[in-house]
């Protein structure tokens, strides 16, 4: 087992890799932090180990202009991705910044770049320098929000990031299991410095003053490990209960369901349904039938609450562009009637 504070190897960082190798090529997000320079470093010295059979490295900077800094710091990303033999580039989030919700909006753009260069580049791999400290840090904001079993699973190593109603990327985080002091000790070793982004320590960001409390919590047993754990079994959980709902769904309304529905349940066969499968499947209705995508699901909660308090009585509700009618023994999703202006 790797010491806490060691550097990657060569050998460690094959096996981050090498589940890349038949790829034509893919996009490194480099900031310029400790993590997304270790990314670089590390993909750099893979892909010149695998040389003719290693898929072509592009690395991205998204330069947010949100600090006099970050194009600095563009340039020094640049400078280090052309000594280690890979192509660059820098992208600008132009136009006007939201007073509130900044870094989520910040994020967003990010993703919506990354995924333009992708899509330049004729790529659909993106490879981002989430750590296991992110991981942690992702399920403790999470719970903090309250999330359910899907969020508290944290990031996965793939997901896919839609962009727009046709294309589609696929978001790689191959050091998701590596603490950030590994990727730091990494840069040590190889004699190269990176960028801090002060706003990592902004009391303003709910990130940042979760970060501060992860010492404390730590002491007490809570570490990035044990929360990074916590995400691997909600997974684990997670792909069980979704396996089930697969199964309720071909059980109560089987074959293709149509847009805009109307999708038809058997009331008394859907009571019957665990908690947790009948609450996805209403979800799952509610999102294809409606207009306004996935469902909040403390919405959904309270919904599917009245549906069990009235299990024998009609009832109408409407949510996230959908109407959902219960008469009888029939509990049907269709799409909501235009509001009346």
């Amino acid at each position: 087992m790797p010491i806490v504070d060691a550097a990657v190897g060569d050998e460690e960082a094959s096996a981050l890799f090498d589940g890349l190798a038949g790829l034509r090529g893919a996009v490194l997000a480099v900031s310029g932090g400790s993590d997304s320079t270790a990314l670089l470093v590390l993909a750099a010295r893979w892909a010149k180990r695998r040389k003719k059979r290693a898929p072509n490295l592009i690395a991205v900077t998204i330069d947010h202009g949100l600090r006099p800094e970050s194009a600095r710091e563009a340039a020094a990303a640049k400078r280090l991705a052309r000594r280690l033999g890979v192509p660059h580039r820098t992208l600008r989030w132009s136009g006007k910044k939201p007073k509130t919700g900044l870094q989520e909006a910040a994020r967003i753009a990010r993703y919506r770049l990354l995924a333009k260069a992708a899509s330049r580049a004729g790529y659909e791999h993106i490879l981002t320098a989430h750590t296991l400290d992110d991981q942690a840090e992702t399920v403790l904001f999470r719970l903090a929000r309250g999330s359910g079993l899907t969020g508290l699973a944290g990031m996965a190593g793939v997901s896919v990031l839609p962009v727009g109603r046709q294309a589609a990327f696929f978001l790689v985080r191959p050091l998701l299991h590596i603490p950030k002091a590994r990727l730091v000790a990494t840069l040590q070793a190889a004699g190269v410095g990176h960028s801090e982004d002060p706003t990592n320590r902004d009391p303003r960001f709910t990130r940042a003053r979760l970060r501060t409390l992860m010492p404390a919590l730590a002491r007490e047993g809570l570490d990035a490990r044990a929360l990074a754990r916590l995400a691997v079994r909600m997974r684990r959980a997670e792909a069980t209960i979704e396996f089930a709902v697969d199964a309720a769904r071909a059980a109560l309304a089987p074959g293709p369901w149509r847009e805009r529905g109307p999708i038809v349940f058997d009331g008394a066969r859907f009571n019957g349904l665990p908690a947790e499968v009948a609450l996805r499947l209403l979800g799952r209705a509610v999102a294809h039938a409606g207009d306004e995508g996935p469902v909040e699901l403390a919405k959904l909660e309270s919904l599917y609450d009245a549906l069990r308090r009235h299990a024998h009585s009609p009832l109408r509700r409407t949510l996230a562009g959908a109407l959902i009618a219960r008469n009888r023994d029939r509990l049907t999703i269709e799409r909501a009637p235009a509001r009346r202006r």
